[in-house]
């Protein structure tokens, strides 16, 4: 039941598609077909007519009709996915937020603790020396 919808769906935004490819095609090509066809086999060289295809105002209007569809269903399936990677997307934002915080508090403190419990060297000594001048 749900594979014969799926077909049913993709036939139609094929037909919508191809629809909506011919009516863009600039200028319309009509093939002729030979009712014997040869021996031999030649490529078919497409023939342009000068006419241009005439399109119903009732035909535009349904064209429309299903490009405004086939957008706002693309759209609102995009939009269900966006909606559901959301919450997704903030705890990702929120762990790599926090192992920053966490980086840069054990950064500081290592550089406290370095500073407290290394020996004084003569380096250090020469600059308070020279601070209290």
């Amino acid at each position: 039941m749900m594979r014969r919808q799926r077909d049913e769906e993709s036939r139609a935004f094929h037909d919508l598609s191809a629809l909506v490819l011919s009516l863009l095609r600039s200028p319309p090509m009509s093939i002729s077909l030979p009712d014997q066809f040869p021996d031999s086999v030649h490529p078919i060289r497409p023939r342009y007519s000068s006419a241009a295809t005439q399109i119903s105002p009732s035909g535009f209007a349904s064209l429309l009709l299903g490009i405004s569809l086939a957008l706002m269903l693309c759209g609102s399936v995009t939009f269900f996915i966006g909606f559901l990677l959301l919450p997704w997307v903030l705890a990702l934002i929120t762990v790599f937020y926090v192992a920053g915080i966490v980086s840069a508090i054990s950064l500081a403190g290592r550089s406290v603790l370095f500073y407290v419990f290394t020996p004084p060297s003569s380096s250090r000594k020469e600059i308070s020396d020279w601070k209290l001048l």
